[in-house]
């Protein structure tokens, strides 16, 4: 049983990742589903602006590491079948949560993007696209609201994604192949 979680900030290639994780055979367990949920429910259209601030009701009710959390049952039910990637670990506190659950068990993986790399992408993105101000406050937000930092710097392994989609797959091909 393997928990690998990939952290990052906005537009740093996390999804990327998870998708070559997902195809070496992991269950992928994307966090901001519960978002996505949450929206949904509440009838608000999918953007930045309601992302921003039903991430932090929800940590506001439930705590700082609530999405690992309310996805663990998601975690626990792929695990029966397979070894689980989790898109999108946010906080330092469900880094904890998950590593006090799994133990050894649990790898972080970082993929870092210098911020004009990240911002190019984000904004270039087909599916919910942010403006260069946009991704500046979500950056700002991520860092001093989310406590995105430790779990970037504790990480496992670190995927630096400056260049192509190939060199990409190669690191996180070799990540694959060194915890399997």
């Amino acid at each position: 049983m393997r928990v690998v979680a990939i952290v990052g900030m906005a537009g740093a290639g996390k999804s990327e990742v998870a998708r070559l994780f997902e195809k070496a055979g992991f269950t992928r367990v994307r966090f901001g589903d519960v978002t996505d949920e949450e929206l949904r429910k509440r009838g608000q259209e999918l953007n930045e602006e309601n992302e921003r601030r039903v991430r932090e009701l929800l940590r506001e009710e439930h705590g700082m590491a609530v999405y690992a959390k309310l996805n663990l049952p998601r975690i626990e039910a792929a695990l029966a079948n397979s070894d689980v990637v989790i898109d999108g670990l946010y906080s330092w506190e469900e880094y904890l949560f998950l590593k006090e659950h799994y133990g050894g068990s649990l790898y972080l993986v970082s993929v870092w993007s210098s911020p004009a790399a990240r911002y190019a992408r984000l904004n270039g993105r087909r599916s919910r696209p942010l403006t260069p101000a946009e991704t500046t406050e979500r950056d700002r937000a991520e860092i001093e609201n989310s406590h995105k930092g430790g779990p970037i710097a504790v990480a496992d392994y670190l995927i630096v994604n400056e260049s192509s989609l190939e060199e990409l797959r190669e690191q996180t091909e070799q990540i694959i192949a060194g915890i399997k």
